[in-house]
């Protein structure tokens, strides 16, 4: 049986090409860091066209878990992936604003379908991290 501190593991699915993270409930500190380290370490891996981050079933946001979810996403771009947040709730996107952490060069949308298309569209434009474009 999990302790009260533990959050069971996030899954980290592959869909087409892209790494997608669902983030359900609460979300500690430590569990945060964690699921960090494994996402960088899967994008290394296998070198996804693209990240796709759902915060949809994430009720509450705080400065700490805010920063970690925009360092995460700079940091798959620095690999050479692009990143899109998506299902920000009203109240997560108010806290956000108010803590003033703001998302430069993180894309943001509304559904995990949305995000998606943008980051197919991504993928059209640039190739993969480590892979040249054949003409």
């Amino acid at each position: 049986m999990p302790r009260m501190d533990e959050t069971p593991e996030i899954p980290l699915l592959t869909l087409r090409d892209t790494l997608v993270v669902a983030i359900q409930g609460e979300l500690h500190d430590r569990a945060a860091e964690r699921l960090q380290r494994r996402i960088l370490d899967r994008i290394a891996e296998s070198r996804p066209r693209g990240l796709l981050i759902d915060v949809t079933g994430l009720p509450v946001v705080d400065s700490f878990l805010g920063r970690l979810l925009r360092d995460t996403a700079l940091m798959a771009r620095m690999m050479g992936v692009p990143t899109v947040l998506v299902g920000l709730q009203p109240a997560v996107a108010v806290t956000l604003a108010e803590l003033g952490l703001e998302l430069p060069g993180v894309h943001t949308d509304l559904d995990l379908e949305r995000g998606l298309a943008w980051l197919q569209r991504q993928g059209r434009q640039t190739p993969p991290a480590g892979r040249a474009r054949s003409r």
